[in-house]
């Protein structure tokens, strides 16, 4: 059985632009996505950790980085489509809080940077729910 824990947001820092009125094309955001392996003597695991900066001309607006985690039983096997579920799970966990949190900032029409999970070799990631 795969259990999923709630979203923790671990930082949300947002600073309101000196200007309220700004260039569009100098307002950038990138997306980083980082795992861990989780293990007891009962379950093994595996952290999900997504971040997102803002930068506007050189300054950060928003600095948003928040994960879940997944817990297994040791005898269930997680194959590459089921890892792929929880990881776009986690995602659209963390793009739905953003999408809430950026109502009170001047992000408010912005949206996150699409996660490719096209871009990462998840061979070493499926070794670690082993």
């Amino acid at each position: 059985m795969i259990e999923q824990t709630a979203l923790e947001v671990f930082t949300w820092k947002y600073q309101e632009p000196a200007n309220m009125v700004f260039d569009e094309s100098k307002l950038t955001s990138n997306l980083e996505f980082h795992v861990q392996k989780r293990r007891n003597s009962e379950k093994k695991g595996l952290a999900c950790r997504f971040s997102c900066v803002f930068m506007l001309d050189g300054h950060m607006l928003l600095e948003y980085v928040a994960g879940d985690t997944y817990v297994v039983d040791f005898e269930d096997v997680v194959d590459y489509n089921e890892l792929m579920t929880m990881v776009r799970n986690s995602f659209e966990k963390f793009k739905q809080t953003f999408d809430l949190r950026k109502l009170l900032t001047i992000l408010n029409t912005k949206t996150l940077t699409p996660f490719n999970d096209r871009a990462y070799d998840w061979e070493p990631v499926l070794e670690l729910l082993k």
